[in-house]
Order: C-alpha cells, then sequence, then structure tokens
C-alpha cells in the first residue's frame, strides 16, 4: 500500500481521465490499483472514476475487465481459425501459464468445445488429457495461491505435473497454442518443435511471449499467428469499455460487456486481415496489423497537420 500511494503522489500530476489513464498488469491488480485511485482522491480532491482502469466494481470497474484479455484473445484466435473454415470446437490446446489470461483462455475456449489439456506456471507444467478442470485451477489459483504441481497432487489419475528444468508445456503436442505467461517464453526451439506436432494456430495472449525466432518460423510454416498487439487487446479494450461506463456515470451488465468486447475483437481481426490481404500475404497477420498501425498514425498526423 505504501509503494503505492508513494508512487501515486509523484505521478498524479502526470495523468487524468482526458489524459494519460494507467492500467493493472503483472503483478498489480485490484487491490493494488484501489490503493493508487485513493491516493489520487486524497492529493487532488476529486473523484475521476476514469484515471485508472481495473478498478473494483465497487469504484467504478467494469464487469468482464478480469476475463478481457483472454476472452478476447480467444474471440481473436476463433476468428483466425475461421478463416480456413473451422473453430476451436474438438480442438486439442495448450495455454501456457495459470493467471487471469491463461484461466479466462481457458474459461472461453472450453465454451466453445475445445479442450485445454495444459497450463503452467514458473515452476513447470501438468498436463490432463481429460481437459483442465477450471474449478479446481481456479481454486488453486485464485483462492489458495498454490503452486501448479498442487493441481496434479489434487486432481489425481493419469494428470502429470513437469518441472520447468525438465521440459516445456510446448513439448505438449496441440492443435492451438495460446502463450499466455510472460516475455519470451516461446523460444524457437519451441516453434520447431508445435509446428513438426501440426499445430494450426498461435494466438499471443501475453505480451510479445514468442521470440522474434519463433514468430518467423510461424510464419514460414504457414501457421496462423496472431500477434500480441492485435490478438491481446482485449485486457486494453475493455479498459476502454470502462472509461466510458465512468464517463456516462453507467455501469453494464457482464453480458454487455462481452458482447461489445467480442465485436472489438472480431473487428480488430479484420483490420489485420484486410490489409495483409490488399498488400498481397492473406493470412500474414503480423504483417496487417503493422500495416494497419502505420496506416492509422500516418493518417492522423496527415489529417492533424503534423505532416
Amino acid at each position: 500500500m505504501r509503494f503505492c500511494q508513494s508512487m501515486m503522489t509523484e505521478l498524479y500530476r502526470h495523468i487524468g481521465d482526458k489524459c494519460d489513464v494507467p492500467a493493472g498488469d503483472i503483478g498489480v491488480g485490484g487491490r493494488e490499483i484501489g490503493y493508487l485511485f485513493g491516493q489520487y482522491k486524497r492529493l487532488t480532491n476529486r473523484y475521476e472514476a476514469g484515471v485508472l482502469t481495473g478498478k473494483a466494481l465497487s469504484h467504478g470497474g467494469s464487469r468482464a475487465r478480469t476475463e478481457a484479455t483472454g476472452y478476447g484473445n480467444t474471440y481473436f484466435t476463433q476468428a483466425m481459425l475461421g478463416t480456413k473454415g473451422t473453430d476451436f470446437d474438438g480442438k486439442r490446446v495448450v495455454v501456457s501459464g495459470s493467471g487471469n489470461v491463461a484461466i479466462y483462455s481457458i474459461e472461453k475456449v472450453t465454451s466453445f468445445g475445445g479442450k485445454v489439456v495444459a497450463c503452467s506456471d514458473s515452476s513447470g507444467y501438468v498436463v490432463d488429457e481429460a481437459g483442465i478442470d477450471l474449478a479446481l485451477l481456479k481454486e488453486i489459483k485464485e483462492v489458495r495461491r498454490g503452486r501448479i504441481a498442487d493441481y496434479a497432487k489434487r486432481r489425481g489419475g493419469d494428470v502429470h505435473f513437469v518441472p520447468a528444468d525438465k521440459g516445456s508445456v510446448w513439448d505438449v503436442a496441440c492443435d492451438v497454442a495460446m502463450p499466455s505467461a510472460t516475455q519470451n517464453e516461446l523460444s524457437g526451439k519451441d516453434a520447431a518443435v508445435l509446428i513438426r506436432n501440426g499445430v494450426l494456430a498461435v494466438s499471443e495472449g501475453a505480451n510479445m511471449p514468442c521470440t522474434p525466432e519463433a514468430v518467423k518460423r510461424f510464419r514460414e510454416a504457414g501457421v496462423l499467428f496472431g500477434p500480441g498487439k492485435a490478438a491481446n487487446a482485449g485486457g486494453v479494450a475493455t479498459s476502454a469499455l470502462e472509461m466510458q461506463q465512468n464517463a456516462s456515470r453507467d455501469s453494464w451488465t457482464f453480458e454487455q460487456t462481452e458482447a461489445r468486447l467480442a465485436t472489438i475483437m472480431r473487428n480488430i481481426h479484420e483490420t489485420c486481415a484486410d490489409p495483409a490481404e490488399e498488400y498481397g500475404a492473406p493470412g500474414d497477420y503480423v504483417m496487417g496489423a503493422n500495416i494497419a498501425g502505420f496506416v492509422h498514425v500516418a493518417e492522423a498526423m496527415r489529417m492533424q497537420g503534423v505532416i
């Protein structure tokens, strides 16, 4: 708490609901956002709910914010699979990590008919051929704050835990891989293993989880690859929805917010797919995302008199 308050004491003059709006990330959740928001109010003597996102519902947060990045990545991946005439139904899926992004990716993949057979944390990974038991995973990670090895112990049966120094979660064969843990977790060597095992799609739930070599290998192999700058935009998109609710002094239902998120992610998919097609690289979401971003910035600069 004291760290958050001290940080905000220096930060508050540089942010605002119409300026820069911080949000949480690894190690910064609703508790820390609450401490930051409380200090901001003390210093400014104003209630500006939109100055931070990821807040608790009791002081201006949005439903579906916790789920947003994982759900959003799953919607993006579903759209990619749709371009090949398929979807998650019946697919074998591996999701790295076991934090918010991973847990809610698993939840949404399962709702789409996919089977998540492996997930991980920094200590190693578990393989559950029957499909990850989401309720048990949530209890261990969100309630007990335990390690992924505890999942294997509690689940029993054929579920097994592999320590981090004995292998990688990417050794597990799958149709869809969703790196959702941390930066540079999926190497070129891991990419080669996934490709050899027949992976159809890889979509980044974390920020830059695939190394440049891994991305190169996926693109060269023709694997559907969703770059994080597009695929994991669900979190920041729902932050914008939270700001919209704050500005209108409104609070949407979970279903309303998720429906908006689904539409946003489908639109992001099209925003990446269309320029890739136009510039002769259909299905290359890295190129499409880069072109779309460049054109957007260039147009803004031109129209606002910067160039």
